[in-house]
């Protein structure tokens, strides 16, 4: 077992909790993500079928940027960041130590899930082709399929996501509010010096 800076040994079930967390979010995704691009009209884009009509459904996209298409046309930058968070993050959890923290472990494993369900995406590995409408026609797809849509309002609908992009924000949301919510070590007098 990885021992942390303090030396003891981290307890295995940070382990386990990390890769289940990471691989039910990973599967979720992906699962999803196959079952919703293999319905007919998948890659037109204006099919929207309504769970809640006017405000929650589903709506296929494919994003070749990150959240919210920022970077758009990025494939291969953001497939690269999504290798070196791929790595860092273990590390940071099982050499680093951060597994000690039960709140870091979970938050890391939704991360992870969404940053590998992603990457798969990035990477073409789902396989799908470009259709006969986009000027990149039979060319393979190196973009994120997306297909959860979210309005408040006619006027005013978020971007399209998926499950990966919903374990990532979640995830991160959870490191934020456990930073915040963490207590501030005081520092002790012996540690500032003498005073004169």
């Amino acid at each position: 077992m990885s021992e942390g800076p303090d030396a003891t040994p981290l307890p295995r079930n940070r382990y386990v909790a990390f890769f289940l967390v990471a691989a039910a979010g990973l599967a979720a995704d992906l699962i999803s993500k196959e079952i919703v691009f293999s319905w007919p009209g998948k890659l037109t884009g204006q099919v929207v079928y309504w769970w809640w009509p006017d405000h929650a459904g589903i709506q296929t996209s494919l994003n070749e940027g990150a959240l919210f298409g920022i970077g758009y046309g990025q494939v291969g930058l953001f497939a690269v960041i999504s290798l070196v968070a791929a790595v860092a993050i273990p590390l940071w959890l099982f050499v680093g130590g951060a597994a000690r923290d039960w709140w870091i472990t979970i938050a890391l494993g939704a991360v992870m899930a969404g940053v590998l369900g992603n990457l798969y995406d990035r990477l073409g590995m789902h396989g799908l082709k470009w259709p006969e409408w986009d000027p990149r026609a039979g060319e393979a797809v190196y973009a994120v399929r997306d297909w959860i849509l979210w309005r408040a309002s006619a006027d005013w609908t978020w971007p399209n996501f998926n499950l990966a992009d919903a374990f990532l924000v979640t995830g991160a949301a959870v490191l934020f509010l456990r930073a915040m919510l963490e207590p501030k070590e005081e520092a002790s007098p012996e540690a500032d010096g003498p005073t004169a």
